[in-house]
């Protein structure tokens, strides 16, 4: 499951606005939406904190138990 899209979604924040928060580049962040990257644990926390969400959102798990 891919959080990071859906929150980003969900709050209506464009990839490019995230990639100059980070200060990273658009093709780095749409790797991390695309899950085709994965972010460094530093830089998962970072977005995290940049969307005003606990980390844990960006892993809950889609499995169901």
């Amino acid at each position: 499951m891919n959080r990071k899209k859906e929150v980003l979604e969900e709050k209506g924040i464009k990839q490019t606005w995230l990639a100059g928060k980070l200060g990273n580049s658009y093709n780095m962040v749409n790797g991390y939406v695309q899950n085709s990257q994965q972010p460094m644990l530093e830089v998962l926390f970072e977005i995290a904190n940049i969307l005003e969400i606990d980390v844990k959102e960006l892993l809950k798990s889609n499995k169901k138990n």
